[in-house]
């Protein structure tokens, strides 16, 4: 069984990324995103700072946390071969209604790539007087192109 980090949020978040659960090179760095191939940072920095992405990770959690952007995963536990969303069997689920009510300035949920949506609609469903944007995943299986996945969560995270 494989297991999820626990969020990085405090009273101030305001929006919440979304993933299904950390991949392999993540949970053996038990860092959020920490494949270099994948393109989260290089969004965020992109987004909110300047590039090159810092190797500090505690940097990257106070970029986010400066900008009101928390992060966990839908799923605490599942099994699944590899870090593919596809080959995830066996799941539970974060207790995310618990999270949305123990931090009330809530108000947006981003999901990073359709799975985590999917799983997230499947238990949950809608909440009400929160917003859902499901973004292209920023993960290298999908092959979208940096400058569009780039454009895509650009104009969602600065509304």
């Amino acid at each position: 069984m494989l297991t999820s980090f626990p969020p990085i949020v405090n009273i101030e978040t305001k929006v919440l990324i979304l993933g299904t659960m950390p991949g392999a090179i993540s949970l053996n760095k038990q860092e959020y995103y920490g494949n270099k191939n994948n393109q989260f940072w290089k969004i965020i920095y992109s987004v909110f700072a300047t590039l090159p992405v810092s190797e500090n990770y505690s940097e990257k959690m106070q970029l986010l946390q400066r900008n009101q952007i928390g992060l966990w995963d839908v799923l605490a536990q599942c099994e699944r071969k590899g870090s593919l969303d596809t080959h995830i069997k066996n799941h539970i689920e974060n207790n995310l209604l618990q999270l949305l009510e123990d931090f009330p300035n809530i108000d947006t949920i981003l999901f990073n790539g359709k799975e985590s949506h999917k799983y997230f609609l499947k238990k949950f469903g809608i909440v009400e007087g929160i917003s859902f944007h499901a973004l292209p995943s920023t993960s290298p299986a999908n092959t979208q192109s940096f400058e569009e996945k780039l454009r895509i969560w650009n104009a969602t995270l600065l509304r």
